[in-house]
């Protein structure tokens, strides 16, 4: 994760100076994330049940197992999307510093650290710019569940600027490069890209029922791999 990071460090630090270079940023991030996949010997398939549109706005939401979560959204979608997580990633070398720069923060702790990604995500959406969430709002600590309950944020968010939402599903990546120490292995790493969920016509009444059926979506799929 660090090597390519310092070794491009001054191109970085120009790119993450001002919000006007991120698609520019969003393009070397995605060559990163390549980088890290491959030298670990992680070796991507994706599956596409639809195309993305490139010029369409996206709240991008996938399950949450590893740390390998970002490097593989960003190996999946092509469209610049700006990540919102939590604050405790600043902590690592050198990709925290970068990672504080270029994404949207949150302080779970803070109610108003929630108001402000919120504001900051809006902002970000008005500019053409998809965002990507992963709605369990964290790794379980019990590895045996297969996908924990979804948070609103996501799903408020796509509601009130009526854009859709893609679920993305990760299959291997608890199995590849889990958050237990000494456990993993190289090997083929599944992404099953769904059909985008339209929100067009959606209230903030209707916010539960969309939020459980993009987890039913995803929960599916991680059920029926492992049938």
């Amino acid at each position: 994760m660090a090597l390519p990071l310092i070794v491009f460090f001054p191109v970085l630090l120009i790119l993450t100076s001002s919000e006007r270079f991120y698609p520019q940023f969003f393009v070397v991030a995605r060559y990163w994330a390549k980088w890290c996949l491959y030298g670990a010997g992680f070796f991507p398939k994706v599956t596409h049940e639809a195309t993305i549109d490139r010029k369409q706005s996206y709240m991008f939401v996938a399950n949450h197992t590893s740390m390998t979560d970002i490097m593989l959204m960003l190996y999946c979608v092509k469209n610049p999307f700006v990540f919102v997580g939590k604050k405790e990633l600043t902590k690592i070398p050198v990709f925290g510093f970068f990672y504080k720069r270029t994404c949207i923060l949150v302080d779970r702790n803070n109610q108003k650290s929630r108001k402000e990604v919120f504001d900051s995500a809006q902002a970000r959406l008005n500019k053409g710019t998809s965002i990507c969430i992963f709605p369990e709002g964290g790794v379980p600590d019990d590895e045996s569940i297969v996908l924990d309950s979804f948070k609103d944020g996501a799903f408020r968010l796509a509601i009130d600027h009526q854009i859709p939402i893609l679920p993305l599903t990760f299959i291997d990546n608890k199995k590849r490069f889990s958050y237990t120490f000494f456990s993993g292995s190289p090997g083929r790493m599944r992404a099953f890209v769904h059909k985008a969920v339209a929100t067009e016509g959606i209230s903030m009444e209707d916010k539960r029922t969309l939020r459980e059926q993009i987890r039913t979506i995803i929960l599916n799929k991680l059920t029926s791999y492992k049938k």
